[in-house]
């Protein structure tokens, strides 16, 4: 079994300091396989901000895969903003904007979608798609996992705008054998899978919504927990409540030749459980 820890929108400079050890704690609790990141690891992509963030990822006792928000590029200084949009994210969290970890039965691929020129909306880089893809299809593990901070779906009610061309995304992601993308960036829980024209439901969305920040939008902190086996996924949403993080059930899919389908006759964990 592979089990893959997903936090995102950590915000530091608008941080909840109380949910620092606990989140630290819960995520080395889980023993997972790979941590991923979804980015939006500063509030305003200052040097502090990147120090404190970096130092909070230090502290993983499992390996971690990371991409960039849109607040990890300056929102203030036109210069680095225009010119040298991630050079701190660079400098602070990771050089490689297209990084990629294999586990035992996994492969995690981390897409930059971060467009400095529209900041709150995001961008398809097709180059990083293709080569996702190329990786897709060379591999022999079970699972297939992608890594974005925006999301290529979302629900009605959002009123921030969706990528450009995000329903293509998830149609080549679809045909190249994708299984999972993670997200965050609308600090809200989602788990469903994508809908494609084409292919169905062959990918599963784990939308989680903020670890951290004091930037709530009607939800709670959470972070996903994700148990890959076999034909089947299980998500566990944590969230936080008292002195911790604990579980607010989990939901399980299976994979077959229609693609995810949640099995109703999983269960639940419950609510306000231990993982």
């Amino acid at each position: 079994m592979t089990r893959i820890v997903h936090i995102s929108d950590l915000h530091f400079g608008r941080t909840d300091i109380e949910l620092l050890d606990p989140l630290v704690d819960a995520v080395n609790a889980a023993g997972a396989d790979l941590v991923a990141v979804t980015g939006d690891f500063t509030q305003r992509a200052r040097n502090s901000q990147y120090r404190d963030a970096r130092a909070f990822l230090d502290r993983f006792e499992a390996p971690w895969l990371a991409v960039p928000g849109n607040h990890d590029i300056s929102l203030d200084n036109l210069w680095l903003r225009f010119v040298r949009p991630f050079r701190r994210y660079k400098d602070h969290i990771c050089k490689d904007l297209f990084p990629v970890h294999r586990g035992e039965d996994f492969v995690a691929v981390g897409l930059n979608t971060v467009d400095q020129y529209r900041w709150q909306r995001g961008r398809i880089r097709w180059r990083q798609m293709r080569h996702a893809c190329k990786i897709f299809s060379d591999s022999d593990e079970a699972f297939r996992v992608v890594l974005a901070h925006h999301p290529f779906e979302q629900d009605e009610d959002v009123k921030k705008s969706l990528m450009p061309k995000a329903e293509k995304a998830i149609e080549q992601l679809s045909e190249c054998g994708a299984h999972l993308v993670l997200s965050g960036h609308l600090h809200r829980w989602r788990a469903e899978p994508f809908l494609s024209r084409k292919h169905g439901a062959r990918v599963l969305q784990i939308h989680v919504g903020t670890g951290l920040s004091t930037r709530l939008r009607g939800q709670e902190n959470d972070f996903a927990v994700l148990d890959l086996s076999g034909d089947e996924a299980k998500v566990t949403r944590m969230v936080a409540r008292g002195e911790g993080f604990v579980s607010d059930g989990a939901r399980s899919f299976r994979y077959g030749e229609d693609g995810w389908r949640e099995r109703r006759d999983a269960g639940s964990l419950g609510t306000g459980t231990a993982l």
